[in-house]
């Protein structure tokens, strides 16, 4: 068995074990990998259609082999498919905006308070009101009619959908951004958050159900309830990526394994992994520091299909893109491991220290002479709270599947 492989699968029977789950089968995502390479997840939003709006030929294929998938926008980018074919394009699980066609034609398919006002999903509210209302996505014509669709929007030739507010914890409010519980129309009462999650885990079901070959990502609340849950677990299934946004650079990430703890966030992503699932790790980083923190974390937990995602085009588009996303440091050598009061995985190619969130500032010696992502050569490092050093050396040949 191949050493990543090796170490991927002792990682997913390890967490299975641990939380007592089966490992179901992996679903369509990107083939294997090192993992210690980075593969890049790009966002191609409106800030970005400078570079996909008439790219040349050899633009069009730079971005084909630096960027693994690409989350886009229909219609916009519908005729772009021809040349970038690896697209995901975005919906949302429940949003509707005033005016469209659910919110005038279906309001009965908004979800109300126990009053009959009409909720909001609880983002970028003022002036007392909100972007979009807050569809009952347990509502089986609501259903059918957003998986129709979806289906549409995978025979334009999209390869995945990036859902996004596959919110396993309530996210309505009123127009001021005060959340307020949803009345169930169901059963007539206050929503509960057991059935808001059933709700949700059904509706992504029967979206697996209806588009089986395209690729899905949900982007999800990692925090929002147990591991446990039965129903968290039936989300996580019916995807083949979480989106984890924000990523290690979320600053409400703190030291160890509490509920906020960096260690439970790491958690979660070996949680995901053990369902035979991947995750996408976004950085929010603005500072080369933050950057370098965020891609530590991704290495620090990829099994070989973990793709990196940023939200700042200044360092990710094909004329500026940071080089440091294309880091290969190879296969793994094991699993990530506490060492002298770091966390720290080893590779073919070098090595991965990260101190968490909240620590104490630690110096250490190396096991050997290493190169920074500067290209300074060091043989010891200083890592305050919340700093990483992605390292490269030498490669060396692995030994068998250890931890």
């Amino acid at each position: 068995m191949g050493n990543s492989l090796c170490a991927r699968f002792a990682g997913a029977v390890r967490a299975a074990a641990l939380i007592g789950l089966s490992l179901p089968a992996f679903a369509g995502q990107l083939p294997d990998a090192p993992a210690g390479m980075v593969r890049f997840y790009n966002i191609a939003d409106s800030a970005f259609d400078v570079y996909s709006k008439n790219p040349s030929s050899s633009q069009q294929q730079w971005m084909r082999s630096h960027y693994a998938r690409m989350q886009t926008y229909s219609p916009y980018f519908d005729t772009r498919l021809a040349w970038y074919p690896n697209a995901w394009t975005y919906k949302d699980s429940f949003g509707a905006r005033p005016g469209s066609w659910v919110a005038t034609q279906h309001p009965e398919w908004i979800l109300r308070d126990a009053s009959g006002n009409m909720l909001y999903i609880n983002w970028g509210c003022s002036g007392g009101t909100c972007p979009q209302y807050a569809a009952d996505f347990g509502n089986p014509g609501f259903r059918s009619y957003w998986i129709d669709e979806a289906r549409q929007l995978i025979a334009r030739g999209y390869k995945g959908l990036w859902v996004d507010d596959v919110n396993m914890d309530f996210r309505t409010s009123n127009g001021s951004g005060t959340s307020v519980l949803p009345l169930d129309p169901r059963t007539g009462q206050t929503m509960t958050i057991a059935n808001w999650r059933r709700y949700m885990a059904e509706f992504m079901e029967q979206l697996r159900a209806a588009v089986p070959t395209a690729e899905i990502a949900h982007n999800a609340i990692w925090y929002a309830g147990s591991t446990s849950d039965p129903y968290v677990r039936r989300q996580v299934d019916a995807a083949d990526y979480i989106n984890l946004e924000r990523g290690a650079t979320d600053h409400g990430l703190v030291y160890g394994s509490g509920r906020w703890g960096f260690e439970t966030f790491l958690a979660y992503v070996d949680f995901v992994h053990s369902r035979g699932r991947s995750v996408i790790m976004m950085d929010y980083g603005t500072t080369t520091a933050e950057r370098e923190f965020g891609l530590a974390a991704m290495l620090l937990a990829n099994e070989g299909r973990d793709p990196m995602s940023s939200d700042q085009p200044s360092w990710t588009a094909p004329d500026r893109s940071w080089p440091v996303y294309s880091t290969d440091l190879g296969e793994s050598n094991g699993l990530r491991f506490p060492w002298q009061g770091l966390l720290r995985r080893d590779f073919q190619c070098g090595m991965v220290l990260a101190n968490e969130p909240g620590a104490t500032a630690r110096t250490v010696t190396l096991p050997g002479t290493y190169t920074t992502i500067e290209g300074a050569r060091v043989s010891s490092v200083s890592l305050q709270a919340r700093q990483a050093k992605v390292l490269k050396s030498e490669c060396t040949a692995q030994a068998g599947c250890h931890e």
